[in-house]
């Protein structure tokens, strides 16, 4: 029995960690006052006729705050990247050299911050329901093992641990969220 306790532990954690590295991805994707590489993530590239991720066709930095800065790997490519960037449709408008595509990162508007900062919050209340969701499942998993002979205390004990794992997550989801919410209102 112990060790079927163990496994619903196991993929407990397994489970909420999962849904924490979504949570930090989609927070990537929100874009604070700053430039970020992680923008641009969703961008996928018309590459010899497969759609790929821009990340891997072309270098994607930072030079400066306000600026993201993409070299492509082939030069053929700064028209297909061009092209993606503005499909996107992520508000941003792309600045072709011949060699470098820059883009202008606009400082947002205390309106726009304050959207980005609900969009936030949405996305961590989203992660604390798929932890919520996690706990639910592993309790009931608990229960079965109770009619299967588990002993009350024995289940007791794991529902606490069960409920002290969604804890320590749900804290993490709160610090990711304060992390964000001052990285977007900061000017």
């Amino acid at each position: 029995m112990q060790e079927e306790i163990e496994m619903i532990l196991d993929d407990a954690k397994e489970r909420m960690s999962k849904s924490l590295e979504h949570l930090d991805t989609e927070l990537g994707h929100i874009r604070a006052g700053k430039a970020n590489p992680k923008m641009l993530d969703s961008i996928m590239v018309d590459y010899y006729g497969s759609m790929t991720p821009l990340s891997q066709v072309a270098n994607v930095s930072t030079p400066d705050p306000r600026t993201i800065a993409i070299q492509p790997w082939e030069k053929t490519l700064i028209g297909a990247i061009e092209k993606a960037i503005m499909a996107a449709n992520i508000g941003m408008n792309p600045d072709n050299n011949g060699d470098l595509i820059r883009i202008s990162v606009p400082p947002l508007t205390e309106e726009r911050r304050r959207d980005l900062v609900k969009q936030a919050k949405k996305e961590c209340e989203d992660a604390k329901v798929s932890l919520r969701n996690t706990r639910r499942d592993s309790i009931e998993e608990l229960k079965k093992l109770k009619k299967d002979g588990l002993s009350e205390d024995l289940e007791k004990d794991a529902e606490g641990e069960v409920q002290k794992i969604t804890d320590g997550f749900s804290k993490k989801v709160d610090d990711l969220y304060v992390i964000k919410e001052k990285d977007i209102l900061t000017v």
